[in-house]
């Protein structure tokens, strides 16, 4: 039996005898089958062909990227703090030198997840660290590999490490993207000032000064003007002045409280506004 991952969005499955018929999550409109076909492959592969790189982002917030890219070649992000430590979406390779220099920054107490596309083999990183799993219950169907580790958390908030806004960390239920979709709010990010980690439920857009809001990315589906004012509405009690995506430039360094307002009324806008030509 094998836990087979995707070859296109990396997530891995329950295990099989071979590789299973299709990945429901690319099978979904959301995402995609690449144009060969559904692959698959195996985290011994991984372990021969690729490797993880591990580097500093800011104080007590560490990048962990495959390489070569490998599928959506997303970036996890672990978030230390003084009461237990954050790894902030997920990758499909874990090997012992990944975890080897994650334990020596006091390892992982916590993974959650922006969204099901990013979870990457979540199960073997949380069995490699004795970690919880947080997947937000309105997502349940998308675990692919179902696992005592993950807890399907309910609600708007999950504060983690502490309680109330004192927390350290706090995870928030913005939907849009999928209906669990969700971001984690870091109190102490940006050297105090707050920062968001949003995977692509808040994607940064390659010019850094704005964000914007998708149904599905690959597919250009875009989200109905209430959704995006949801997701405006859920961050905004939420103290921050920086914004993480999992993209390794998908960075707003500053004034990004004001860049996610002014995106969704460009935004809404945008797709609310008649065309005066017409």
């Amino acid at each position: 039996m094998e836990n087979y991952i995707c070859a296109t969005c990396g997530v891995q499955h329950a295990a099989t005898e071979g590789p299973p018929d299709g990945c429901p999550i690319c099978q979904d409109e959301r995402q995609y089958i690449g144009p060969v076909g559904q692959r698959w492959t195996t985290m011994a592969q991984l372990q021969q062909d690729y490797h993880n790189v591990i580097r500093p982002v800011e104080p007590n917030l560490t990048g962990i990227v495959t390489h070569p890219e490998f599928c959506i070649a997303q970036r996890a992000l672990l978030v230390q703090t003084p009461h237990g430590n954050l790894l902030w979406d997920c990758i499909s390779l874990i090997d012992d030198p990944t975890v080897a220099a994650l334990q020596a920054l006091g390892g992982v107490d916590v993974i959650a997840l922006s969204h099901p596309h990013l979870a990457g083999s979540m199960v073997d990183w949380a069995h490699a660290f004795d970690a919880t799993i947080y997947m937000h219950a309105a997502d349940r169907q998308w675990a692919m590999r179902p696992d005592p580790s993950i807890e399907f958390w309910e609600g708007e908030t999950l504060p983690l490490f502490g309680n109330g806004h004192d927390a350290p960390l706090t995870l928030i239920n913005t939907g849009g993207h999928f209906e669990g979709s969700s971001v984690a709010h870091w109190a102490a990010g940006a050297g105090g000032r707050g920062a968001l980690l949003t995977g692509d439920t808040i994607m940064v857009a390659s010019d850094r000064r704005y964000v914007t809001f998708m149904y599905s990315y690959p597919n250009m589906i875009p989200l109905p003007p209430g959704a995006v004012r949801r997701i405006v509405a859920a961050v905004e009690p939420f103290s921050y002045d920086r914004i993480y995506g999992s993209w390794t430039p998908r960075v707003i360094h500053e004034g990004a409280r004001e860049a996610v307002q002014r995106s969704a009324e460009r935004y809404v806008a945008a797709i609310t506004d008649p065309d005066p030509a017409l």
